[in-house]
């Protein structure tokens, strides 16, 4: 079977309901929950704004529509290499001048969402990816691979979202070896359902922040508050996460679509 015929036949799945179209993505409105900066910082992303302009009205008697405030990080979206300083040489680094060729890739989903459950700081290490990938198969070049946690369930309080006390938030997420060994593999991204790409206790990590730090170093991505992951299969599924075309964006929401076969 040629690639013409491989397009065609997807075409065909899509339209016929064969191949199902899952929605990775939260609401993006003034709910949405947004990552709070520690005091010493002196700006933090702005809640989002949402501001009518007409709706079939005397500002516009034809028409609706909005004007919005909103931040690159904000809701499920994506982190592009410039994002971290680690990435800032990587002159396709910004959104509008990424390789859009690598945006849509196989996905691996590795469930924890079991031991997040129990353990709000649960880390997900390379021996954990090892016995996944024993059970599941191996994790290929230019994949995704995304953690569940089903932290997405927290999504419309935004205090236990962001799960924070007097040491910091937590929160689940990888260590430096796991987003060494999975830069090993040559993935194209890594992604998880909770308000960043790291663990919330990450900063005392070395490297600090190492979803960020490693990621952006090697020129890979990250997806952060992804939703519905529970219902991707482990292995077969294929994810589309496309950032808009931010002139020198760092990142940006985005609409994260899972393509996954029906039964």
């Amino acid at each position: 079977m040629n690639a013409t015929d491989i397009v065609s036949n997807l075409g065909a799945m899509l339209a016929s309901g064969g191949v199902e179209v899952v929605d990775c993505t939260g609401v993006l409105g003034p709910n949405t929950p947004i990552l709070q900066l520690p005091p010493d910082f002196a700006k933090n992303t702005p809640k989002v704004e949402i501001h009518k302009i007409s709706e079939y009205d005397s500002d516009g008697p034809f028409f609706a529509w909005n004007w919005m405030v909103l931040g690159e990080h904000t809701g499920t979206h994506f982190d592009a290499p410039h994002h971290w300083i680690t990435g800032k040489d990587h002159a396709d680094g910004y959104t509008d001048k990424l390789d859009v060729q690598r945006l849509i890739a196989p996905v691996n989903v590795i469930d924890c969402s079991r031991e997040a459950a129990e353990n709000e700081d649960f880390l997900l290490t390379a021996d954990h990816i090892k016995a996944w990938e024993k059970e599941h198969g191996e994790i290929k070049s230019g994949e995704w691979v995304v953690m569940r946690t089903d932290w997405d369930s927290r999504a419309d309080d935004e205090a236990r979202f962001l799960n924070a006390d007097d040491t910091g938030p937590h929160s689940p997420g990888p260590t430096p070896e796991a987003i060494e060994y999975l830069l090993g593999k040559k993935i194209v991204g890594w992604g998880t359902q909770c308000i960043g790409t790291d663990a919330g206790q990450a900063g005392g990590m070395e490297p600090p922040f190492p979803a960020h730090n490693l990621l952006h170093r090697d020129n890979c991505f990250g997806l952060a508050s992804l939703a519905n992951l529970s219902k991707l299969l482990t292995k077969g599924a294929v994810l589309i996460a496309a950032p808009l075309k931010i002139e020198n964006g760092t990142g940006s929401p985005i609409r994260a679509l899972a393509l996954v076969p029906k039964g």
